[in-house]
């Protein structure tokens, strides 16, 4: 007999809890005794079958193909007739499309009638969509029976991707009681012998749906499953109408911690679903509050707790998870924003008013006849509330917001003549407070106005020189390539005639102590190009400014 007149089909009785080798036999027809063939299943505790993925069954089909190739030793055509005969697959059936002669399908069904039914019968042809011929020539199909098999009564065809055709052996009670789709396929028209889905999008996932049909409780059957199967299971019960498994599922993902993407997955799929009849709120809780905005009271509370930490290590932790959260979230974009920043403003008022009393109270001349625990007590207060307005001042000049900080911070006059009283390894931050606050206007985050950019060097930028070397080695969040780069474009953005002052006398100080003082050789340059090289005056001006230039460099 030819080799396409021969077609192998794999018959395995049902065996729950079982998960193992199995010896079955594969029937021939050309009348030869039948081999047995050791095929790995997987059968359930409740008794049905658990389908294969398609990769594996693509790979399966592949190592088949590789190994048929490799035989030797006999003629082509025995050796293809070898290889159907010992494809060790499970319950898969190769379409072979030639046309079997009335002799063939006789001697098919008397040597097969009482193990399985005619060929043609087990899986129907599935409807031709589009000529693809190379693809419906390789049908690849699998026979999955769940249950009594010797009672069932329907036949369930799918048909998915990658010519992968499944028939499911099932029965009508348990489909029709389960899933609102079958029922209503079956009572369209009586009797139905088999239902075909066509263009399955998940195969796998449909059977083992179908096969929770047969569970008596589905939620302890998905308590091994990972989240992304269960939302894959969700989907198909949802499709067919499978309320009992839709709400195991459900209870399920409420149920089970979310690892990483499982959040967003989770919550996209819920939405996507039409999961309202079921209850999906206490799902969705997890993730979202009845409250449109989130409460200012609490986010206040937050704050306040951390500024008010006494532990170093844990508020300097929460105050860099705290920055790192409002850098990603969204909240400056809704109408929580100007709470927020009323929440910020209200804080830095607080750390000023706290930090001007601190200093009052170590500027006074019997401070220094108080005991040594007296005085490490206010200044570590001192410190406290410097890395706060530090902390408050970065928050702020991050989203765009120091305006009014800015403005603050200039006008604080008392606190600058104060600053020098106190010993500089504790005064330090209060400096790191003006750089945050230069960086911001050179960097245009603030746009103070003109008479507060030139407050605010004038106040500030002199003791900022005293601590300049502190923060260098004291400040690990210090950066000072960007705040000279701040200092001298906020010097810049003045009058020619201020960044004159304020730039002369800044060399004079940096050629006594060097390294000690901020380098603003850059804005140097800008304004010397300014005044010297491209004077935007008349002649005059020009050779007024030449002998200015002489007079200054014979000074130097």
């Amino acid at each position: 007999m030819p080799c396409e007149g021969r077609h192998a089909i794999c018959h395995v009785s049902m065996i729950a809890g079982v998960l193992s080798m199995e010896e079955f036999k594969f029937g021939r027809l050309d009348g030869q005794p039948a081999k047995n063939r050791n095929v790995p299943i997987a059968v359930t505790p409740e008794g049905f079958w658990c389908c294969p993925s398609q990769a594996v069954l693509h790979k399966t089909m592949k190592n088949q193909n590789q190994q048929a190739r490799t035989k030797g030793g006999t003629s082509p055509s025995v050796s293809k007739a070898s290889s159907v005969q010992r494809t060790p697959t499970v319950l898969l059936e190769k379409r072979t499309h030639s046309t079997p002669t009335r002799s063939r399908m006789h001697s098919r069904t008397n040597s097969n009638e009482q193990l399985f039914p005619p060929a043609d019968d087990a899986v129907p042809d599935p409807p031709k969509v589009s000529p693809v011929p190379d693809k419906r020539h390789k049908q690849h199909k699998i026979s999955v029976g769940f249950g009594q098999l010797h009672m069932s009564d329907l036949k369930v065809m799918l048909y998915g991707r990658e010519g992968v055709a499944v028939k499911m052996i099932v029965h009508k009670n348990i489909l029709a009681q389960n899933s609102t789709f079958f029922a209503d396929k079956l009572s369209r028209q009586s009797p139905v012998s088999c239902i075909e889905v066509l263009d399955c999008e998940d195969v796998e996932i449909f059977v083992e749906t179908v096969g929770l049909m047969y569970c008596k409780d589905v939620k302890q059957r998905l308590i091994k499953q990972t989240v992304a199967r269960v939302l894959r299971i969700l989907k198909v019960a949802e499709s067919i109408g499978f309320p009992a498994c839709v709400m195991s599922c459900l209870n399920y993902l409420e149920a089970v911690p979310w690892v990483g993407d499982e959040e967003e997955n989770v919550v996209s799929s819920i939405r996507q679903l039409h999961c309202e009849d079921y209850g999906v709120s206490p799902l969705l809780k997890r993730v979202a509050s009845d409250l449109t905005n989130p409460p200012s009271d609490t986010f206040a509370h937050i704050i306040e707790l951390v500024l008010k930490s006494s532990d170093d290590r844990g508020r300097r932790e929460m105050k860099s998870l705290v920055l790192k959260l409002l850098k990603e979230s969204n909240i400056w974009t809704n109408g929580s924003s100007d709470s927020c920043v009323v929440t910020f403003y209200s804080s830095c008022r607080n750390c000023l008013e706290s930090l001007l009393n601190l200093f009052r109270q170590a500027s006074e001349p019997e401070f220094s006849e108080q005991s040594s625990d007296n005085k490490d007590m206010i200044f570590r207060q001192i410190t406290l509330e410097a890395d706060n307005l530090l902390w408050l001042a970065e928050i702020l000049a991050d989203r765009n917001a120091a305006d009014e900080l800015t403005s603050i911070w200039a006008s604080q006059g008392e606190l600058a003549k104060l600053h020098c009283k106190v010993p500089v390894m504790h005064r330090h931050l209060i400096s790191g407070v003006t750089a945050r606050l230069f960086v911001a206007v050179g960097k245009g985050e603030a746009l103070p106005s003109s008479e507060t950019r030139q407050l605010l060097l004038d106040v500030w930028l002199q003791p900022l020189m005293d601590d300049y070397n502190w923060l260098q080695h004291g400040c690990r969040s210090f950066d000072r390539k960007v705040v000279e780069e701040g200092i001298g474009q906020t010097i810049l953005t003045l009058p020619l005639e201020d960044q004159q002052t304020i730039l002369l006398t800044w060399l004079g100080r940096f050629l006594k102590v060097g390294d000690s003082c901020p380098n603003l050789q850059r804005a140097f340059e800008v304004w010397w190009r300014r005044t010297f090289v491209r004077p935007y005056t008349d002649q005059q001006g020009s050779s007024s400014s030449s002998r200015f230039a002489t007079k200054m460099i014979r000074d130097c």
